[in-house]
C-alpha cells in the first residue's frame, strides 16, 4: 500500500529507523570522528570524520538526531547550529586538500532557529557550505535517509549524486510550516505535504534524487551492504572525471532542476 506523503514523514520522525551513526558503522570501516569548528564549539548534531569506503579514504559528514530521548536532547534533535555547519565546512575544505571524496548523510527538520544560532550567524554558515560544496573539485555524494528539511538539509546536499531511501522526504519547508504560512493552520500539514511533493519518487522525477535506495530494516546489514555497493558505483563513475568536470557536473545538475513557466 502506498503511504501518504505525510504518513512517510511521520514514520521517519519516529525512533524506529536507523540513525546516522548506525549507517556509518554499517557502511564504512575505520571511522575516526573529528570534532569542533575551530571557532566556537563542537555541535553534536553533526558527526564528521574520516573513514574508508571499500578501501577508499573518504570524508563522512552526517546529521545525527539520536535514537532515544536522552540522545536526542544531546543532539538537539538533529537541528544543527552554526558551529555544526562550520565543522562540516572545515571537513569539506580538508577533504579537498587531501583529495578525499565527501559523503554526506542527511536527516533533519532544518537548521536550529534559536536566538543563539542567529546571533552566531546561522544563515551565513549555511550559505558558506552551499558555496563550498558547489566549488569543491572532489566528488560529493549525499544520502537522504530520513527528513531533508529546508536549508538545514541543503547545506549538506549540494552533491554530484543524491541517493534517497524510499521512505525519505526532501522539502524546502516542513509541511507544518507551509500550512501555517499558507492557511494559518498547521493542522493542514497533510494537505501541504501532498502539495509540496516531498517523497523520494517526487525528487527522482524532478531530477533532484539520482537513485532511490530500497529499505529493508529487518535485515539492516544487507541494506547497508546494498548502499555501500551503490556508493562505490557512483564514486567510481565520478572518479573517472577530471576534477574540473566533477565540479561542473555538480553545477549543471542544480542549474537544470526546476522549470520556468511564463507569467500570465
Amino acid at each position: 500500500m502506498q503511504l501518504h506523503p505525510y504518513d512517510k514523514l511521520r514514520a521517519i520522525r519516529g525512533n524506529a529507523r536507523a540513525s546516522a551513526t548506525e549507517y556509518i558503522e554499517g557502511i564504512f570501516t575505520d571511522f575516526t570522528e573529528l570534532h569542533g569548528d575551530r571557532r566556537y564549539a563542537d555541535d553534536p548534531a553533526i558527526v564528521g570524520g574520516l573513514a574508508y569506503l571499500d578501501g577508499t579514504p573518504v570524508t563522512v559528514i552526517a546529521i545525527e538526531k539520536g535514537k532515544d530521548l536522552a540522545e536526542r536532547v544531546k543532539r538537539n534533535f538533529g537541528l544543527p547550529k552554526p558551529e555544526g555547519y562550520r565543522k562540516a565546512l572545515r571537513l569539506m575544505r580538508q577533504a579537498e586538500k587531501f583529495d578525499r571524496p565527501i559523503i554526506c548523510f542527511v536527516d533533519t527538520a532544518g537548521a536550529y532557529c534559536g536566538a543563539d544560532a542567529e546571533e552566531r550567524g546561522q544563515g551565513l554558515a549555511i550559505a558558506e557550505n552551499l558555496v563550498e560544496l558547489m566549488a569543491v573539485h572532489v566528488p560529493v555524494i549525499t544520502v537522504v535517509f530520513g527528513e531533508g528539511g529546508s536549508g538545514g538539509a541543503l547545506a549538506l546536499s549540494v552533491a554530484n549524486r543524491m541517493l534517497m531511501l524510499e521512505g525519505a522526504v526532501f522539502s524546502v519547508i516542513s509541511p507544518e510550516g507551509c500550512a501555517s504560512i499558507l492557511w494559518k493552520d498547521a493542522g493542514k500539514a497533510a494537505e501541504a505535504a501532498e502539495c509540496l511533493r516531498i517523497t523520494a519518487e517526487d525528487m527522482a522525477a524532478f531530477g533532484v534524487a539520482d537513485e532511490i535506495v530500497r529499505e529493508n530494516f529487518a535485515d539492516f546489514p544487507s541494506m547497508c551492504a546494498e548502499m555501500r555497493t551503490m556508493l562505490c558505483r557512483h564514486l567510481a563513475e565520478l572518479r573517472t572525471m577530471a576534477p574540473d568536470v566533477v565540479r561542473e557536473q555538480r553545477y549543471a545538475k542544480y542549474r537544470a532542476i526546476g522549470e520556468i513557466a511564463p507569467i500570465g
